[in-house]
């Protein structure tokens, strides 16, 4: 049997949790090695696992990857998540990436200076109002279809659906024009694995707060 597996990274969401929802999602039980202090990252980097001297680190089949969306990848293409043809793999990819560039702005909010950190929140707001959204709801509107690509799941259903909750932790309101993608999170929601994923005491991590925010810094030496 194969091993299950290994999640290297701190204790909370950040890069590592599209993979923890991408797994989940496809059905595969994983184990987390929790990156507690800044010599445990310090031991990964001088034991050679971590090609870039960065987490994320996932060691599967044999493998120790790093670079988020190079996890991501393998895992879709693995778990048949990545489309049945290179048309519908650069569909999931354009999708995938327009998703990153919103998720990463949320991402780096708790690192903004606190002058700045209004100004960035009513970027994100107006940019997944006015950009992104609309564009996955055009997509939908577009072929009818119950998914994003090929009318069959993919890590881009997985990673929007991942990115709507976040989006809901920020201001709910946000979702409320666009009705396709309120069909769509319902969708993946109740797939089995996913509605495992979400309820209390699943391996998904809770919203950033202060604690494990400071616990990241000192981790990363921030």
């Amino acid at each position: 049997m194969a091993e299950k597996p290994k999640l290297h990274y701190f204790n909370g969401r950040g890069r590592m949790e599209s993979i923890r929802w991408l797994l989940a999602a496809a059905g595969v039980e994983f184990e987390e090695k929790f990156v507690e202090t800044p010599e445990d990252l310090d031991k990964l980097r001088n034991d050679g696992y971590l090609l870039f001297q960065q987490v994320p680190m996932v060691e599967i089949d044999g493998m120790k990857l790093v670079q988020t969306r190079a996890i991501l990848n393998y895992i879709a293409a693995k778990h048949n998540l990545y489309g049945k043809d290179m048309k519908e793999r650069a569909l999931i990819d354009m999708y995938s990436e327009g998703m990153a560039d919103l998720y990463e702005m949320i991402l780096l909010l708790p690192l903004c200076p606190p002058d700045q950190k209004g100004a960035k929140m009513t970027l994100i707001k107006e940019r997944t109002a006015n950009r992104y959204f609309p564009a996955f709801e055009k997509v939908l509107k577009s072929h009818g279809q119950d998914y994003l690509v090929g009318n069959r799941l993919s890590k881009a259903d997985i990673y929007l659906v991942e990115l709507l909750y976040t989006v809901e932790e920020i201001d709910p309101s946000l979702l409320a024009n666009f009705p396709l993608l309120k069909a769509l999170k319902s969708r993946i929601s109740n797939l089995p694995t996913v509605k495992k994923f979400l309820q209390p005491g699943s391996q998904r991590k809770p919203p950033l707060d202060e604690k494990v925010f400071e616990q990241a810094k000192k981790i990363f030496r921030i």
